[in-house]
């Protein structure tokens, strides 16, 4: 047997007596080769959104990284309460979406993750606006993995997807700026390349860099006027390309002068530290936040704003947090839990 499999087997002998005595009455499951902590959950009928924390609660040492399953090995499944929220169908072509309690569907995730069902209505009242980066002609940072090419565009929009999606189910209304119409929240490792995407409304993004930046600039700034008083934030999602030997963690920037952008990035800073604390105590957090105001969308955007640069696509530990879904699903759901923290700490 492998050692990296066996040493979560020695560590659970030392797991407290309590708390594996607590666990009888809950169900344990067998993790089977490609699951994944959010396949496993849903392959037992149970919303991975709502128990994801939970889970990793009860099986943190049977986990690698804190975040991947064992093949061969048992995981507890936590259970849930509460009766199932009715589901309500709702046309997605509306350019801002927005969430109540009851659960609602929009095309704009797939037809897999098309249901949310909210959590809370702690972003009530809130405005934001996603934007990941490049799409169209400009597919951004490329590399190669398995033989295949794979493109900085499609995983930031991935991981802006999953984000939107965690903002609505806590009551937000959330601006999608890019949008692909045909690429919901995928789960694979290679996400396919395409040029389809657009600027809200239905704008065809330019060949031309500038006038990229621009287009995307004048569609948060119009609607920001239209809901000015509103609390409200923008949220840049790229990933970076260095070196291939160059591993980074994810950092944040924000425009010199703004001191709820600044507080923004830090919340969502101070987030990621603390998980990675709970999680990976072995590891250390060297993600940073800093000024960058001459980057054009930091510099021209209205809304306060952090631009999040979550990996690079050329490193191989980096290629990890970046094509595992679930990996994927966690960055989104810590941003949007630093996101919670920045609006609730006023």
């Amino acid at each position: 047997m492998p050692q990296n499999f066996i040493k979560p087997l020695l560590i659970l002998l030392w797991f407290p007596l309590l708390t594996l005595v607590a666990q009888d009455s809950l169900k344990s499951v067998v993790a089977e080769k490609g699951d994944g902590i959010y396949s496993l959950l849903r392959k037992q009928g149970v919303d991975p959104y709502i128990t994801y924390d939970d889970f990793i609660a009860l099986n943190l040492p049977r986990l690698r990284d804190s975040l991947h399953l064992y093949e061969g090995m048992a995981y507890v499944i936590p259970k849930t309460t509460g009766d199932s929220l009715e589901i309500v169908k709702e046309d997605t072509k509306v350019a801002g979406i927005e969430n109540s309690v009851k659960g609602v569907s929009y095309d704009i995730f797939g037809e897999k993750y098309a249901e949310v069902t909210g959590k809370s209505e702690r972003l009530k009242g809130t405005v934001y606006y996603l934007i990941s980066g490049h799409g169209g002609p400009d597919p951004g940072a490329m590399t190669q993995y398995a033989g295949k090419s794979i493109s900085e565009d499609e995983y930031a929009y991935d991981v802006t997807l999953r984000l939107a999606r965690e903002l609505l189910s806590h009551g937000a209304q959330v601006y999608i700026i890019v949008r692909d119409p045909d690429d919901g929240i995928r789960d694979e490792q290679i996400l396919e390349m395409d040029k389809d995407e657009l600027v809200l409304p239905e704008q065809i993004i330019p060949l031309d860099q500038k006038d990229r930046l621009e287009q995307r600039v004048d569609a948060v700034n119009k609607l920001y006027l239209k809901h000015k008083g509103k609390h409200q934030r923008l949220v840049v999602t790229h990933v970076d390309s260095r070196s291939k030997g160059q591993n980074i963690d994810v950092f944040f920037y924000y425009h010199e002068k703004s001191r709820y952008g600044k507080k923004l990035a830090e919340s969502i800073h101070n987030t990621f530290k603390k998980k990675y604390k709970k999680y990976q105590p072995n590891r250390s957090y060297s993600g940073t936040f800093e000024d960058r105001s001459n980057l054009y969308l930091v510099k021209k955007t209205l809304p306060a704003m952090t631009f999040i640069e979550i990996g690079n696509i050329r490193n191989k530990k980096d290629q990890r947090r970046i094509l595992d879904y679930d990996n994927r699903q966690a960055l989104a759901k810590w941003i949007s839990e630093g996101v919670i923290l920045d609006y609730e700490s006023k």
